[in-house]
């Protein structure tokens, strides 16, 4: 931990943004003595994990002017982490057995994961620091603080000023949409996974799937219900993958990536297989998007890398009035809020140090250095999966807070195999066990639970 330099102060922070990075990172604030305004543009606590049926008119969300749905959640999504690992260690995501609404397995629907942080918010007393219906249209440096112009419920504007803004906006909204060569002239119908909710609209159809991660594995087999074919595109598999999937209607394939689009409504895979389809899915990721920042161009995104975040948390010539929480892609991703959110509150408070913004620029480009050495794209900077506990022990030690949990970075590594391995049956059946075992037992060591680890041991499923 770098040693302070300065007296302890409280300072006045702006949190942007009530999902759950916000609202982990307000208690983590308050905590640590600041005073915290959390502005939320939704009328409700929850951020992503508030589920609407609602999409938004432009499937492939392409058009700046069009009316934006912030939620990205699917009707059938459950967890792809399971809830021991998934849960604040402050605040545990224990299954609830005596209510019949709620979903006790242990990688629950969303809808159990807006329970839990909901509760988290109660239990923490954030609400009471929330602003809601209040959108942040524009935030800038002046003079050594920030300006925070907000947008409030009767449409009028309030600017106020700050000593810091911790942005927790989170970077599922803005849709990544990668060219196909051919699309312009394609006719079928297109949309992301963004605007996708219930596999109604593709009833009977011929539908493309393109990606096949966690949200990809998941859409094509909720479309193979009620398509014809569905044919997932994978630029992860080999030129030549042509494989049938006989779960769950046996009407799924697995190819390589697409090849061409035609005007007659044919798609084309480099494995050389052609159909003729009715629409096309995109499960390609998001962008990072910080429309309301002002920052003279410092801050600036290229290839889904943001430009400069010194450990994917501050930038350099901007900090420690600016930073950012829940940019890095992982699977310990609240617990990342938590640990982040602990240091972002230190520094503020002087308690901790940040090195000089030249220290913290070299480090940077050592880092992009490294990916470029071992092949690692540009548009991955931020995905840090593979080394999430190396990354999250580095910053739990900056700010003295306690390092990962073994076992929760191990149900978290064993679930990610699972789920390329068996994407039908990862969030059912498991042989991790032992590692329930001990995530329970820590639980009940650290006075967590009210009861005895058995009983949870006994009921998860």
């Amino acid at each position: 931990m770098a040693p302070a330099q300065t007296l302890i102060s409280s300072k006045n922070v702006a949190v942007i943004g009530a999902g759950a990075a916000g609202l982990i990172t307000s208690r983590e604030l308050r905590r640590e003595g600041h005073s915290v305004v959390v502005f939320e543009r939704e009328k409700h606590v929850g951020g992503l994990w508030v589920y609407t049926p609602k999409s938004e008119s432009d499937l492939l969300s392409l058009d700046p002017t069009r009316s934006k749905v912030h939620s990205s959640i699917y009707d059938s999504l459950r967890t792809n982490v399971p809830r021991e690992s998934m849960g604040v260690r402050a605040f545990p995501f224990l299954p609830r057995f005596d209510d019949e609404s709620r979903d006790p397995r242990r990688y629950p629907n969303h809808r159990e994961v807006l329970a839990y942080v909901q509760e988290f918010a109660r239990e923490f007393k954030i609400e009471e620091m929330i602003r809601f219906e209040t959108e942040v249209v524009r935030v800038e440096p002046v003079i050594e603080k920030w300006r925070v112009q907000s947008k409030n419920p009767g449409g009028d504007f309030d600017d106020e000023i700050f000593d810091a803004v911790v942005v927790c906006t989170g970077h599922y909204t803005e849709p990544n949409v990668p060219h196909i060569p051919g699309i312009k002239s394609w006719p079928g119908k297109q949309i992301h996974s963004h605007n996708y909710r219930v596999p109604d609209p593709f009833k009977n159809e011929v539908v493309v799937v393109i990606g096949n991660f966690a949200s990809g594995a998941d859409i094509s087999r909720d479309i193979a219900k009620v398509a014809k074919e569905v044919h997932i595109a994978s630029r992860a598999k080999e030129p030549h993958t042509y494989e049938k999937i006989p779960v769950p209607q046996n009407n799924l394939w697995m190819h390589s990536e697409i090849d061409t689009t035609r005007e007659d409504g044919s798609i084309v895979f480099k494995n050389g297989k052609e159909v003729f389809a009715d629409s096309i899915v995109y499960c390609t990721g998001y962008k990072y998007n910080f429309p309301f920042l002002e920052t003279n161009g410092y801050l600036r995104i290229d290839e889904k890398r943001v430009e400069h975040l010194y450990k994917h948390v501050f930038p350099p010539a901007l900090s420690p009035g600016l930073s950012f929480v829940g940019v890095p892609a992982m699977g310990i991703v609240f617990v990342m809020f938590e640990i982040q959110s602990k240091w972002v509150a230190a520094v503020l408070s002087g308690r901790v140090t940040l090195p000089p913004p030249d220290n913290m620029m070299d480090d940077i480009n050592e880092w992009y250095a490294s990916l470029d050495v071992i092949g690692i794209p540009k548009r991955h900077t931020h995905t840090i999966g593979r080394i999430q506990s190396e990354y999250l022990n580095w910053v739990a030690k900056e700010c003295g807070c306690e390092l990962v949990e073994r076992w929760r970075a191990q149900e978290v590594d064993g679930g990610y195999v699972r789920l390329v391995t068996h994407p039908e049956t990862y969030r059912d059946e498991w042989d991790d066990d032992e590692l329930i075992e001990e995530a329970y037992h820590d639980f009940s060591r650290k006075k967590l639970i009210s009861f005895d680890s058995s009983y949870y041991l006994e009921n998860v499923r």
